[in-house]
């Protein structure tokens, strides 16, 4: 149990997409920057038929995903899931024991992306905004910044950003390690891609 909570409670990931020319579906390594170590996976195991020949499609973006944030053991920490999106997405956050954490809601007309990261209750908790200019993602608390995504990372070199999704998520000291904002952050990341950025 302490490597799950270890693994949710650092300031820093380095998540690196599976690369492949016929791939339907969206799995991730997530590392820790520092020690270069996969602390965390993020599979799709259960994805249908139809919504595999879907994702080679305009309607990717509508299709639904299931995705499973593992340790690299195999023990879930963490399922994002969506249904079929026809125009907003709204999506599922639920725990190993499969109580929902929160889920996110995206927001109507936002340049660049946006959407509510919303708790147990669905009240927000903050928001996600994307910048249209590039690949970088905020999430924004009150105007203060709670975390980042980006592309960018000065500890790195350039060769982790040279093929598909490779990015840098950032949560900032002030996040208590107890927040429930945290593992829904985590959660996010997995599925911009999906909701905003294809």
């Amino acid at each position: 149990m302490q490597n799950i909570a270890s693994a949710l409670y650092q300031d820093l990931y380095l998540i690196k997409e599976h690369v492949g020319m016929f791939k339907a579906a969206n799995n991730y390594d997530i590392h820790d920057p520092q020690s270069g170590q996969v602390i965390l996976e993020c599979r799709e195991p259960n994805l249908g038929p139809f919504t595999k020949m879907l994702r080679f499609t305009d309607y990717k973006r509508m299709t639904p995903f299931d995705l499973n944030i593992q340790t690299p053991g195999g023990e879930t920490v963490l399922s994002v899931q969506r249904g079929v999106s026809l125009f907003l997405s709204k999506v599922d956050v639920v725990d190993a024991q499969g109580a929902r954490l929160g889920g996110f809601q995206q927001k109507l007309f936002s340049i660049g992306g946006k959407f509510d990261v919303l708790d147990s209750g669905d009240m927000p908790l903050c928001t996600l905004q994307g910048k249209w200019t590039g690949w970088e993602f905020k999430f924004q608390k009150d105007g203060v910044e709670m975390a980042k995504v980006s592309k960018k990372w000065s500890g790195l070199g350039k060769e982790f950003f040279t093929s598909a999704d490779n990015y840098i998520l950032q949560i900032a000291p002030t996040v208590a390690k107890d927040d429930p904002m945290r593992p829904l952050i985590i959660a996010a990341v997995m599925c911009i891609d999906m909701v905003l950025k294809e």
